[in-house]
C-alpha cells in the first residue's frame, strides 16, 4: 500500500492520483481501493510472515525442528484453509455489491446546485464537448463550474473509446450507436487531465483533454469567451474535425448543429435518416 501511494502521488499531479480526489465519486472509489486492498492483506500477510517462518524453522541446519513423515491431514489447518478465503470473498463481495449500486454512474448527484449537462463525443483522436444548454462547442477542453454536478452524456463517433477523468473518478466506455453517462462533481476549482484509456489506433497516446473546474463567475465568463468564437459547428466542420488527426490546441465553436449528439448515435443505427446518412458522408 505504501508503494501504491508513493508511485501514484510521486509525479505531483493531483489529477493523476487515484488515492488524492478532488470529488465525492473519486473519493467513494478510493474508499473502496482501500478497504477491498485492506480485506484481501489478510490473508497475503500472514502468507508471508508465515513462508518466512517456516522455512526458517524448517531448515536443513535446524535440528530441533519436528519430523513427522507419516502426517497427512489436520482438521485445524483445513478449517482455517476454507475459512479465511470464504470470510475475504464474502467481505469484497458485500464492498463491491454495495458500491456498485452507490457509485451507478448513471445516479444522479444531489446537490442544491444546478447540474450542468455535457454531450461528449469520441473522436479519432480528440473529444467534442457539446452544451446543449449554453448552445457552444469545444473540442478537447471541457469547462465546468466547481461545487456544481457535472452530467456527461457520452457516445463515439469512431470505435470504442473510455471517457475517464482520474482526479474526479470513474470510467465509462464511449460506443458508436449508444449514449452512457457519467456524473462527477469538483469540490474546489482545479485543473484536472481527462482521456481516452482505451486503445483506439496510432493518435491514442496524445488523446487527452483539459478538465476545468471553474468558479461560476469564471465558468459564465469562459462561455462569453466560447461564444465570441468566428468558427460555427456546421456540417463541414464537423466533418472536417472528425477525420483522425490530434488537435495542438483546444477548438472553440460558438455554436453547433440542433440535434448534433442525437444525430451522431442514430448514424450508427439500422435504417439511419437521411439525415444521418447525410452526416455519415
Amino acid at each position: 500500500m505504501l508503494a501504491l501511494v508513493l508511485l501514484t502521488s510521486g509525479c505531483g499531479v493531483r489529477d493523476s492520483a487515484i488515492l488524492d480526489p478532488a470529488g465525492p465519486i473519486a473519493s467513494d472509489e478510493r474508499d473502496l481501493i482501500v478497504r477491498t486492498s485492506a480485506i484481501m492483506l489478510i490473508v497475503v500477510i500472514p502468507v508471508i510472515i508465515l513462508t518466512i517462518r517456516f522455512a526458517w524453522r524448517f531448515r536443513a541446519s535446524n535440528e530441533k525442528a519436528p519430523y513427522a513423515p507419516n502426517w497427512d491431514y489436520s482438521g485445524k489447518v483445513d478449517a482455517i484453509t476454507w475459512a479465511i478465503p470464504i470470510l475475504i470473498v464474502a467481505g469484497v463481495g458485500y464492498h463491491a455489491w454495495v458500491f456498485t449500486h452507490s457509485l451507478d454512474p448513471y445516479k444522479p448527484i444531489q446537490s442544491s446546485q444546478k447540474t450542468l449537462v455535457v454531450h461528449a463525443v469520441a473522436q479519432d483522436w480528440k473529444w467534442l464537448f457539446l452544451y446543449p444548454e449554453q448552445k457552444i462547442a469545444v473540442a478537447n477542453e471541457l469547462v465546468f463550474p466547481s461545487g456544481a454536478p457535472l452530467s456527461v452524456k457520452i457516445t463515439s463517433d469512431t470505435v470504442m473509446n473510455s471517457f475517464f477523468i482520474p482526479g474526479l473518478g470513474g470510467q465509462i466506455y464511449a460506443m458508436a450507436g449508444m449514449r452512457t453517462e457519467l456524473n462527477l462533481l469538483s469540490y474546489d476549482p482545479g485543473e484536472f487531465s481527462g482521456r481516452n484509456v482505451m486503445y483506439s489506433g496510432d493518435g491514442f497516446s496524445d488523446q487527452h483533454f483539459k478538465a476545468v473546474a471553474a468558479k461560476p463567475d469564471e465558468f459564465e465568463a469562459w462561455v462569453e469567451k466560447v461564444r465570441r468564437s468566428p468558427d460555427k459547428l456546421d456540417a463541414d466542420a464537423y466533418a472536417r474535425l472528425a477525420k483522425p488527426g490530434v488537435l495542438p490546441k483546444p477548438q472553440y465553436f460558438s455554436s453547433f448543429m440542433p440535434g448534433l449528439f442525437e444525430t451522431i448515435i442514430g448514424k450508427y443505427r439500422a435504417g439511419g435518416s437521411d439525415k444521418h446518412r447525410a452526416m455519415r458522408k
